[in-house]
């Protein structure tokens, strides 16, 4: 089974390269768009967020900064040891490809990975997160649940792949003043059942937001609801 393809959900686009997957995933609105686009992420707004969609800002790059190029490169090896760590689940990874909606095709998703479940049939997305812990309150950020912000990134993978549950990885690295380094990778999985009226929610807002501001071409207000 070939979860990039075999679906009634969306459509699987693939590019020949990071700078053209770049060029179609700014006409839509991506995982990690999700939390913005809803005022809950810390590092950018929506308004932002419609001015680089127009055009009219052109978006930071950030590939070369030391943080993103460390999480770049980790991702395969902890991919790789997930399934090593993890024989139940069959994962699958293509790179450069947008999962398109088919039911709301302004909808995109760039998973880490598709999981199968080897025992269920049940069908899964994959995150990997790699974050250095600079202050105590990231880390309690982390303690029991995970960052609103990566909470909808992963909400939003599942209204667009229909599938029926997440899971993601988190490696989590705090660098002490003696240099020493201490990493905690922590795991976490939940079902669509579960999260049922968050998803429902963050699809309704979505398509507010979508349908008020950016198929009318109107400039939204700066929300922030953190």
């Amino acid at each position: 089974m070939n979860l990039y393809q075999d679906s009634n959900y969306y459509v699987c686009h693939k590019y020949k390269s990071r700078d053209e997957w770049r060029a179609n995933r700014i006409q839509g609105i991506g995982g990690s768009d999700a939390s913005t686009l809803v005022g809950r992420n810390p590092w950018k707004d929506n308004n932002t967020l419609w001015k680089e969609k127009k055009g009219t800002v052109i978006p930071e790059d950030i590939s070369d900064k030391p943080y993103v190029k460390y999480g770049t490169e980790a991702e395969k090896h902890l991919r790789e040891l997930f399934a090593l760590d993890f024989p139940e689940y069959e994962v699958q990874y293509m790179d450069n490809v947008l999962l398109r909606s088919i039911s709301e095709p302004w909808m995109l998703y760039s998973p880490d990975g598709l999981i199968y479940e080897r025992t269920t049939g049940l069908k899964g997305i994959l995150e990997i997160k790699t974050t250095n812990i600079l202050q105590s309150m990231q880390k309690e950020k982390w303690k029991d649940s995970l960052p609103m912000n990566y909470y909808i990134q992963v909400l939003h993978g599942l209204i667009v792949t229909g599938f029926d549950f997440v899971v993601l990885k988190a490696q989590l690295k705090t660098v002490y003043k003696d240099n020493d380094i201490r990493i905690e990778t922590k795991h976490y999985r939940f079902t669509r059942e579960e999260k049922a009226d968050d998803i429902e929610w963050l699809l309704r807002e979505e398509k507010e937001q979508w349908k008020k501001y950016y198929k009318s071409n109107i400039e939204p207000p700066t929300i922030l609801l953190l």
